[in-house]
């Protein structure tokens, strides 16, 4: 059975995030989403990411109420190789794409919450985990890609002259990103040839890691003209929460996540440095990724810098409005500029 190999297009995706059903009143999520997924279109986004875990509605149900409400806004799913075989997993990608002429972009994941795992009873340690998330991806990509039948034997995963049909068209095979900061991580993207996503650090730490073709990153934008506005918006979305405090800390004793470990080791060290990377959110367990804050010209040379160390697809976090991924596009335009002189 055969791998990918790194895809050689440079150009740049930039994902939203799809609401959590859990924070978002029964009533009022469905509306919210569609309303999220038609503001990311309109800012003229690749796609969506759709969290998944043991407490959300099932990303895939979500992944078709965003296709039947945009035109061409790209359902990023996330993952869970525990929740279905990679058969079931090949057979909703080829439906989807039968049934709406619509790409999907697959967001491995070899982990998730620690009391997820266990109350699914997997023991599996973390870097094996990344070992089956390869065979389970590798999977998928040999059903989707046809025509002839599918046969592996691997440590996790069996199946023998294994046909998926209906065959999926090949403009749309799904995009494959793969979420995490570890050695194993990065490893098992460079493997599948995917893209390698994580929580990024500020610029400076990042230029003295290694990265694997097609790196990607997630963060949070808030820019305006003037960076005290932008700074005043940060403060009034994300203020001082003790509760979210005390449950990062617990988060902190229980994950074997790296980018945890990472992002907590860099949040005392980030405060009071004149520097737009800002951790305050993720230290108050309002969002798990880093936010850029600070003026256009601010954030787009921290963007640029980014850009600059071949990171080229960007998950952003849930907006708020339409108005702020405005905002972040005028950061990314800005930080091309950059790049390009």
């Amino acid at each position: 059975m055969t791998q990918s190999t790194p895809s050689s297009d440079s150009r740049i995706r930039i994902f939203s995030t799809a609401p959590q059903s859990r924070e978002v009143d029964r009533k009022l999520y469905l509306p919210n989403l569609i309303q999220i997924a038609q503001w990311s279109e309109q800012a003229g986004f690749e796609g969506i990411l759709i969290y998944t875990d043991n407490s959300l509605v099932d990303p895939w149900l979500v992944a078709q109420v965003i296709i039947q409400n945009t035109t061409t806004l790209c359902p990023l799913v996330a993952v869970q190789p525990l929740y279905m075989h990679p058969y079931t997993l090949a057979k909703m990608v080829t439906s989807l794409g039968h049934l709406y002429d619509r790409r999907i972009y697959l967001n491995m994941l070899a982990g998730g919450f620690k009391n997820d795992l266990v109350a699914l009873n997997d023991t599996t340690p973390h870097d094996k985990r990344y070992a089956r998330l390869v065979e389970y991806t590798t999977i998928i990509e040999e059903l989707l890609r046809g025509p002839g039948p599918a046969t592996y034997h691997g440590e996790f995963y069996t199946v023998d002259k294994l046909r998926m049909t209906p065959p999926l068209d090949p403009e749309l095979f799904p995009g494959v990103i793969v979420s995490g900061s570890s050695e194993a991580g990065m490893a098992a993207a460079s493997a599948l040839g995917a893209i390698a996503m994580k929580y990024p650090q500020a610029t400076k730490q990042e230029a003295e890691c290694s990265k694997t073709v097609g790196s990607g990153i997630r963060i949070g934008i808030i820019a305006r003209n003037i960076a005290e506005e932008a700074w005043h918006i940060a403060h009034a979305r994300f203020p001082g929460d003790r509760k979210g405090q005390l449950t990062h800390q617990l988060a902190m004793k229980t994950s074997d996540s790296q980018w945890h470990k990472q992002l907590s080791q860099l949040a005392e060290a980030s405060k009071s440095n004149g520097s737009p990377y800002w951790l305050w959110p993720f230290e108050n367990y309002n969002t798990f990724c880093p936010y850029l804050v600070g003026s256009y010209e601010q954030v787009a040379i921290e963007l640029s810098q980014y850009l600059a160390q071949d990171f080229r697809a960007f998950i952003l976090d849930i907006p708020q409005s339409a108005e702020e991924l405005r905002h972040a596009n005028l950061a990314f335009a800005r930080a091309q500029q950059l790049v390009s002189k």
